[in-house]
């Protein structure tokens, strides 16, 4: 999915103070985004946040739905990430330029990797059909930020079950099982389904960082209730975390190893530099390096105009 902000802020994150050395409980409350102008589609950005930039590689989180919407986004490009489609209600049909064109529902896995350039189009199946998802984004190493675009579906995903709950592993590895998603630093993303007054204790590694977020329902993370809309960040020094259903719902994990690098990301770009992000936005403009979306009946996306002042680290947290 695009961020089709028309005055997009820069992010930098990572770098040496990357992660709360022991455990904690941040509520980060997200921010409503209206994606393709007035009468677009509102998500929830709750990553990049004001205090917490990422957890571990995860980089961007966008919730939307459930609410009857229809979804047209227009090629677009990016660099240096992967993004992470993942549905609950609805059908999207993805397109890109190394020739995919593939439908997710719910329950299946579209991951794509923008590596060094891609560019990609984004529509629902159905006009005005109930919508429910989230769109993440993992920033990728410098070993992986310049390696060939690639795109990735997946219809099967390991699930484990326990009383009243089904957990399906998206991404990495959780409690012995293991997605076949490629991912290029130690990360996890799971979905938990909680029927209603079901508990779980979900093995942790301590050394990730967590966040957790309800997208349907209310369920209790280490004490705090969550219904949808805020993340939890949790820090890192965690063995296990206890989540209790108040009511039947679901709830995203995300978490990963605290990543060490300074990411600059700006619009759909994560880059290492003003000058590299400069250059990116004038290839897209100049129809270089992302290919075409050859099947998608409208115009790319333009790229915004930079910001006045040089994109520059501000750090992780302010």
């Amino acid at each position: 999915m695009s961020n089709l902000e028309r005055d997009p802020q820069e992010t930098v994150c990572g770098g040496p103070d990357v992660a709360a050395e022991g455990p904690v409980r941040e509520l980060l409350t997200g921010r409503d985004v209206v994606l393709g102008g007035p009468r677009g589609m509102t998500v929830t950005r709750t990553l990049p946040n004001r205090e917490r930039r990422m957890v571990g590689a995860w980089c961007f989180v966008d919730h939307y739905g459930p609410e009857p919407a229809t979804m047209r986004v227009a090629p677009h490009p990016h660099t240096g990430l992967q993004t992470v489609s993942w549905l609950l209600q609805g059908t999207v049909l993805h397109r890109d330029s190394l020739g995919s064109e593939q439908l997710i529902s719910p329950g299946r896995l579209n991951l794509m990797t923008a590596g060094r350039a891609i560019s990609h189009s984004e529509e629902s199946v159905e006009r005005d059909a109930v919508l429910h998802g989230v769109q993440l984004w993992v920033a990728l190493p410098e070993g992986a930020r310049h390696a060939a675009p690639a795109f990735d579906h997946h219809p099967a995903l390991p699930v484990l079950t326990a009383p009243g709950v089904t957990v399906t592993v998206i991404a990495g590895e959780l409690a012995g099982r293991t997605s076949p998603a490629r991912i290029h630093t130690p990360l996890v993303g799971a979905e938990l389904a909680f029927d209603e007054a079901a508990g779980f204790s979900i093995p942790l590694r301590p050394d990730f960082e967590y966040a957790v977020m309800a997208l349907t329902g209310a369920v209790e993370a280490d004490g705090v209730l969550l219904a949808p809309g805020p993340l939890l960040y949790l820090g890192c020094g965690r063995s296990e975390l206890v989540l209790q259903a108040r009511e039947a719902g679901r709830v995203l994990l995300l978490g990963g190893e605290p990543f060490g690098e300074e990411i600059v990301m700006w619009w759909n770009f994560v880059g290492r530099s003003h000058e590299e992000i400069d250059r990116f936005r004038k290839e897209w403009e100049e129809g270089t390096e992302f290919g075409i979306v050859e099947a998608f009946d409208g115009t790319p996306i333009p790229a915004p105009a930079l910001p006045t002042t040089r994109l520059k680290p501000r750090g992780r947290r302010r």
